[in-house]
Order: C-alpha cells, then structure tokens, then sequence
C-alpha cells in the first residue's frame, strides 16, 4: 500500500498535490497517495514553491530552511522534505505515526 508520509529518522517526507491560486491556504483530503494542499500563490517565476515552504514551515513550527521541495518544483505533483518538525499539524495525520 503506497503513503504520502515517509519518516527518516527526524526528518519527514510529505508526497503533496499543490493546487495553486486557490482562495485560501489549507491542507486538503489525500488523494491516493498524496496529500492536497491549496496555496494562494499562482505558479509563476517559483513563487508557489516559495509560499508552500514557507505555509508548511509554519503549520510544522520550523525555520523556512527546514522545509524543502524536493522532486516536483515544476510540477503540481510534490515531494517535500520537513528536518525535525516540532509539530505535525492534524491534518496531515492521516495514518501519520512519529518514528
């Protein structure tokens, strides 16, 4: 069975479908084996990449440096990496379990 979460020691691994312009930020319903989360930014000149780090970084309280996009920068379809989330927000807890 595919996840959307993937934990390596302290770090978490989030598989997200980013749908930009939305008109509100929020962490939507997983969709197969990704999570949805909705960004304000439009997808232009990386500016939805740099607000979804920086969403994400707030929703897991860590520095902006902690949050990286790792596969998918052109792409709707994401992998983001989180180093030492201090909180891991409800919403992306499904099936989420600490390591």
């Amino acid at each position: 069975m595919s996840t959307h979460y993937r934990w390596d020691r302290q770090t978490l691994s989030l598989k997200i479908r980013v749908a930009p312009r939305s008109s509100r930020d929020q962490v939507g319903e997983l969709m197969g084996d990704r999570l949805k989360i909705a960004i304000t930014a439009p997808p232009v000149d990386g500016k939805a990449n740099q607000h979804l780090t920086r969403y994400i970084a707030k929703l897991c309280s860590v520095p902006k440096s902690s949050v990286t996009v790792m596969l998918g920068k052109s792409s709707r379809d994401k992998t983001v990496r989180i180093v030492n989330p201090t909180q891991v927000p409800d919403e992306f807890q499904v099936g989420i379990s600490p390591p």
